[in-house]
């Protein structure tokens, strides 16, 4: 507070009052105790205690070069520390940044915001966080309405967020990192599993119109519905396998997404055909049951 109040003054305890008008003072050293490193270190400073002493005896002054450019926002001061990184993921990096930014112990009056692209991935997964959740709403809803039913809707959406694991998996097999693109995939995958879902559960209903048990009806589905199935989930893969790849120039930023997708598709073949028809007879049954 001394120093302070050599160089640029400290506020007074009470205002002054002129004219019923309280004005804040601040109180400082004359200009020639400040009017170079000597002087302000031979100021003489008096304690509480009536006790004296120099600055300079009792801290050490030294000079330290200013900033060449003080830059605000919101009236408060800014410093931007920029980066690059070279053989390590965004994500990865940014733990190693997070962890040695919490061993400085800076103190509360500093406040850390990180920016730059870290700060627009996040932005990126909020959005596509809603954009998927938006995705299984009406997709929940399209399917209500073409079924009538609760059983086959949640069959169908269980089996395809189940199929997003499969996604999950390729990522962590192939060592590629979860982002923007391989969001994208899972959504993807969600959509194509949905459709698998509806072809072979059509086919179920159209069975059990004819008269079949509910157990003849989806097996004769899933026999039915196999190949179309296999084969749409194959081409899609067989034409996003190049993608996963990176062949070609400017591959690689879509390339998550087609092994995001490649695995996601790879797992809902065997969901499809054998987790949606378990879980839509069983809760049909369970419905049956209860009515």
């Amino acid at each position: 507070m001394d120093a302070a109040a050599v160089l640029e003054g400290e506020p007074a305890v009470t205002p002054v009052i002129l004219n019923d008008r309280a004005y804040t003072i601040r109180v400082r050293f004359p200009a020639q105790n400040r009017a170079s490193l000597d002087r302000m270190s031979n100021t003489l400073l008096t304690s509480a205690s009536g006790r004296t002493a120099t600055l300079g005896s009792l801290s050490t002054v030294t000079r330290d070069p200013g900033q060449t450019e003080i830059r605000r926002e919101n009236l408060q001061r800014l410093v931007e520390v920029t980066g690059r990184f070279e053989g390590v993921d965004l994500g990865t990096g940014m733990e190693y940044v997070k962890k040695t930014v919490a061993d400085l112990h800076l103190p509360s009056s500093i406040r850390v915001e990180y920016g730059g692209l870290y700060a627009e991935q996040q932005k990126s997964f909020h959005d596509l966080l809603m954009v998927f959740l938006l995705a299984m709403v009406l997709l929940f809803v399209v399917l209500l309405f073409e079924f009538r039913t609760f059983a086959a809707p949640i069959a169908i959406l269980v089996s395809a967020l189940l199929s997003t694991f499969g996604g999950f998996l390729a990522l962590l097999l192939t060592q590629t990192t979860f982002n923007v693109a391989s969001f994208m995939g899972m959504i993807l995958v969600i959509g194509i599993v949905a459709k698998n879902g509806i072809l072979l559960l059509d086919a179920d209903q159209r069975f059990r119109a004819l008269g079949f048990t509910p157990e003849e009806s989806l097996i004769l589905a899933g026999r039915r519905r196999f190949r179309p199935i296999a084969m749409t989930a194959l081409a899609t893969i067989a034409g996003l396998f190049p993608l996963a790849l990176a062949i070609g120039s400017g591959s690689q930023m879509l390339q998550p997404l087609a092994i995001a997708v490649i695995g996601g598709l790879l797992s809902s073949i065997v969901l499809s055909l054998i987790l949606t028809p378990i879980i839509h007879y069983y809760l049909h049954r369970g419905s049956a049951a209860t009515i």
